[in-house]
């Protein structure tokens, strides 16, 4: 069974799993700093692959199209009601770029390291960021987009001091304002609790890649968790790096 399947087979236990996560899971001890006791090294630009639910990510989906999503009733009575339009003159064009849904939008990630505990996730598409943040790290008082992101490594068992040369990132996300999955108004709640390991690979040619593997668990709106799996490949710098306002359509 390959890292990602088990990845995928692991998050649909989420409801038995606490939400948070130790700053340094294993390995090393909780003296170093998330950067500098990193087993893998995620900063520089990424590029989306589209290689899952290409038909509901390359376009928006028509409004009643909620194939491959659990959702409950009370999710389909509210994407039933989906207006793009009304979304726009609230100024709601951003509620499908939140963090359970921003990976899985087509985008170029730029990935750099804000301060010594905090890793900055930026995207293209939409101009958003997200901070996955290690150590004693207090929530802010008001949800938001992208929530509050409590990280740390998972890792191998090391020798005390010793940094790991491998591992994943675990990410658990909550604090959320509501959002939607998918563009075409799929919802999630405030309630919404997303659980990422970002795992890295090499190639014999020296690509790379980050597949992204999450749960998103919404009792209100999901039957059961959804899970995904994302991939992003490595480029040599910015020079395609485009950012853009985000689309309620």
């Amino acid at each position: 069974m390959n890292r990602t399947v088990w990845r995928m087979f692991a998050l649909t236990l989420a409801l038995l799993w606490p939400v948070g996560v130790d700053a340094q899971e294993r390995g090393g001890g909780t003296s170093a700093t998330a950067k500098a006791s990193a087993p893998i090294d995620l900063t520089g630009y990424w590029v989306s692959v589209v290689t899952q639910d290409w038909r509901w990510r390359m376009v928006t989906p028509a409004r009643g199209d909620y194939e491959s999503i659990p959702i409950t009733l009370a999710a389909k009575k509210a994407g039933d009601a989906w207006d793009p339009a009304r979304d726009e003159a609230a100024g709601e064009q951003c509620k499908s770029y939140g963090a359970p849904a921003l990976m899985a939008i087509p985008t170029r990630l730029h990935i750099t390291w804000q301060d010594e505990n905090t890793l900055k996730v930026e995207t293209d598409a939409g101009t958003q960021t997200r901070q996955f943040h290690y150590g004693n790290w207090k929530p802010q008082a008001a949800a938001t987009s992208q929530g509050d992101s409590i990280a740390g490594w998972e890792t191998p068992r090391t020798a005390r001091g010793v940094v790991p040369k491998s591992g994943s990132l675990k990410v658990v996300t909550t604090h959320l304002r509501p959002g939607y999955l998918r563009k075409n108004g799929v919802p999630y709640s405030a309630n919404a609790v997303l659980v990422e390991y970002w795992d890295l690979a090499t190639e014999r040619n020296r690509d790379q890649w980050i597949t992204i593997t999450s749960s998103v668990e919404d009792p209100q709106y999901l039957r059961q968790p959804w899970v995904t799996a994302l991939q992003f490949k490595k480029e040599p710098d910015g020079a395609k790096w485009d950012p853009s306002p985000c689309s309620a359509r």
